[in-house]
């Protein structure tokens, strides 16, 4: 290598495996033509531990637990989101499609936390502090002051919270952050590696509560290497279609509580607005006394959350058969149309079919097939369901109705929403143990094939 030239390495996008060559396919994650080129850092020689420095290992039996020390934000979904709260120390990674609400979400939560008296620090790389002060004053006054800083030069955010030793920051957003001693450009495999590890030893260091906001790429994932994930302690994704008012947040990865909690919001002029009640806010519209509309009940972490399923069977005039889901998997109702036209013997090849979980969300539990199958059936025998119904059930490929977890809690939610009939798997309905109370008048069918769910439709 000739001398004063920069060294080079190939790293992946989706993984951050580094090689010496480029290659077609990552040999870790196996994805094909994410390899880049970026110039090495150089490091200084590592510190030789002593002896005296050494740490020993622990016996498990020896190390004492305490509960974690957390803040309060002030908006109940996203304390439900975070398991409780904002765990002091934490690094907190926050994505979503551009403009889903992130940032707005994020200065809500600081308007919250400055009003009790925390100090928060926002630091933006996208925008100026004139541009957040005019978003901060159409969400409504700030009791207390906060911090702005409008900055990419990581070593400067690293100087500057060393200095202030606030309690939370805020980054917006990763991809813009970089350090001077790497040469890529901000957002590149190594400068997202490199800034996401100084902000993590900044907040294990300070026991500072750090969030990071991180943009997605076209199919849904935090943009960089997937490492990032690996490295915080939490991981939310804001989800919703941009053209309607929902907003879910979604926590993925959580070391500080359970995983796949959801948060449900609705876009306002004045910001995000949380909605208390998800199950009754997303059957607002649903059309009464019409085929092809079905409630079921999804399980979002530890809460249940009623959705409708809509089905639209007609005779195809092409060839092949148009099929299309939204807010479920395509592949699943494929196989569930091949059920139905193998148990029931309804030609279903022959029909187009459309398929949607109507306000926006994307459910893929297995407790949701038999609200598709009763949707379709429904459309196709143009028969109205029932008006006071709700489904759940796992169906098998022999046309069998299977057992789902939590089926306690759909049934109460549904009966405190007054609904009058619940169809769901036999086998649930034996291991329930509730009184006509909790019921509330709700009759429970349990069935155990779709050809009983035929009969009760």
């Amino acid at each position: 290598m000739a001398k004063g030239k920069t060294k080079t390495m190939f790293f992946c996008n989706a993984c951050g495996y580094e090689s010496a060559k480029w290659l077609g396919q990552c040999p870790a994650c196996k994805e094909w033509n994410t390899f880049v080129e970026e110039p090495v850092v150089k490091t200084s020689a590592g510190k030789v531990t002593k002896p005296s420095e050494r740490r020993e290992p622990s016996k498990l039996s020896e190390v004492s637990v305490t509960n974690e020390i957390r803040m309060i934000t002030g908006i109940h979904e996203l304390d439900r989101v975070l398991g409780g709260g904002i765990v002091t120390g934490s690094l907190v990674l926050v994505g979503g499609d551009p403009g889903i609400g992130k940032s707005t979400l994020l200065l809500q939560m600081c308007q919250s936390l400055v009003a009790d008296g925390h100090s928060v620090l926002y630091v933006s790389g996208e925008e100026s502090v004139r541009q957040i002060k005019m978003r901060a004053d159409r969400l409504g006054a700030f009791k207390n002051e906060m911090l702005l800083l409008s900055e990419t030069d990581l070593d400067i955010v690293v100087e500057t919270v060393q200095r202030l030793k606030p309690e939370v920051v805020i980054i917006d957003s990763i991809q813009t952050m970089y350090r001077e001693e790497i040469g890529s450009a901000p957002g590149s495999v190594g400068q997202v590696r490199e800034t996401t590890s100084a902000l993590m030893r900044l907040a294990k260091g300070l026991t500072i509560s750090i969030f990071v906001v991180g943009h997605v790429t076209k199919e849904g994932v935090v943009a960089g290497p997937r490492v990032l994930e690996h490295m915080v302690d939490t991981v939310l994704y804001f989800e919703g279609d941009g053209s309607a008012s929902y907003r879910f947040l979604r926590g993925v990865k959580n070391r500080f509580g359970s995983t796949n909690e959801i948060g449900v919001f609705e876009m306002r002029g004045n910001g995000l607005s949380e909605v208390a009640n998800p199950s009754e806010y997303m059957l607002q519209g649903m059309p009464e006394n019409e085929a092809g509309s079905v409630v079921s009940c999804s399980m979002e972490g530890t809460r249940p959350i009623l959705i409708e399923v809509q089905a639209l069977v007609c005779q195809t005039n092409f060839n092949m058969p148009r099929r299309t889901a939204a807010g479920t998997d395509y592949n699943r109702v494929n196989l569930l149309m091949a059920v139905i036209e193998k148990r029931l013997g309804i030609r279903m090849g022959e029909c187009d079919a459309y398929i949607n979980v109507a306000g926006g969300m994307r459910i893929h539990e297995p407790a949701l097939d038999l609200a598709i199958v009763a949707a379709l059936l429904s459309s196709y025998r143009n028969l109205v369901s029932g008006a006071g119904s709700i489904c759940f059930g796992e169906v098998g490929l022999v046309g069998e109705v299977r057992a789902v977890h939590m089926a306690e809690q759909r049934v109460l939610e549904a009966a405190k929403l007054g609904f009058k009939r619940c169809i769901l798997p036999q086998v649930n309905k034996e291991q329930l143990e509730l009184t006509e109370t909790q019921l509330n008048g709700m009759k429970l069918l349990g069935i155990r094939t779709i050809h009983e769910l035929q009969e009760v439709l």
